[in-house]
């Protein structure tokens, strides 16, 4: 029941966007195309809410407090994928909030941050304003075409919230910086990748510039890359494998991570390993392991 569930969502939700779509846009639907469309949604939103609440009383009766036994309910109903992408968007969304109010998102006292952003935000921000005249200038063409106001609204909202995507993706990138700790370096890309390796597991760190990076978020065997404007700049080499989960929830073991720091040379410094040494009172900081190709 639960397969079915999950299959009449995903195949009946698009069809009913659509359809609103084309009625919101002055398209006339033969009145039994409507009605049987409600029909089989309403039928499907009835199977949705009776398999929600047995997954739901499932996790009660094994002992789940009600917001674990909702959630347990989300994840077994709503496919990974689907939520990572709808996490994204709640998580843009909070990062422009904190992009007004000037702050940070996961910087605990005493860590450092390394912001990556600065090589994107240009062309982004070229690349945003670029869709405000698009949008602009679809609802100035619409209008003289005579388009109905459901279809310019259709198209407006689209477009705006395409032009919010990428303001989203912009404060994220600013806001969600990496972040290296005393006990672990956090590595980030907006709301889209977030990596956490403990210290220890650091053997080496390396400035190596590298300007032909393919894709933003890339697993090549053991190798991770998190690049921005198709660039890395630092290397990092462990002594074991850390498990990297992808944006959309694929999941690989990677021992070497490329990544990207608007200042390598700061970065390096807070990255440096640290190696014990009877010196003084008590362990220093080490130099080794620190390459500058």
């Amino acid at each position: 029941m639960e397969r079915v569930a999950r299959a009449a969502l995903f195949a009946v939700l698009p069809a009913e966007l659509v359809l609103a779509v084309l009625l919101v846009s002055g398209v006339s639907l033969p009145l039994p195309v409507v009605a049987v469309a409600e029909v089989v949604v309403v039928a499907v939103l009835v199977l949705e809410a009776v398999t929600a609440y047995r997954l739901f009383g499932a996790a009660r009766q094994a002992g789940a407090d009600r917001w674990t036994a909702v959630r347990a309910a989300y994840e077994r109903l709503v496919p990974e994928q689907v939520r990572r992408i709808v996490g994204f968007d709640l998580k843009g969304v909070i990062s422009l909030a904190l992009w007004v109010a000037r702050r940070r998102h996961g910087v605990p006292d005493g860590a450092t941050a390394v912001s990556y952003s600065r090589a994107q935000t240009l062309t982004m921000v070229i690349f945003l304003g670029a869709m405000v005249v698009e949008l602009v200038g679809a609802e100035v063409l619409l209008r003289a075409f005579g388009a109905t106001a459901g279809l310019r609204a259709v198209v407006l909202v689209a477009d705006a919230y395409a032009v919010l995507i990428v303001l989203a993706v912009i404060a994220a990138c600013v806001t969600r910086p990496h972040v290296v700790s005393g006990d672990e370096v956090r590595i980030r890309y907006g709301a889209f990748f977030d990596l956490r390796v403990p210290r220890e597991r650091i053997a080496r760190v390396r400035h190596v510039r590298n300007y032909n990076e393919s894709g933003t978020v890339k697993v090549d065997g053991d190798r991770l890359a998190v690049a921005v404007a198709s660039q890395t700049n630092l290397i990092l080499e462990l002594t074991e494998p850390v498990t990297a989960v992808r944006p959309l929830g694929s999941r690989a073991e990677v021992r070497t991570i490329r990544l990207f720091a608007d200042d390598p040379t700061a970065a390096l410094a807070v990255l440096r390993p640290r190696r014990p040494h009877a010196h003084g009172n008590g362990p220093v900081e080490s130099a080794a392991g620190v390459e500058v190709d």
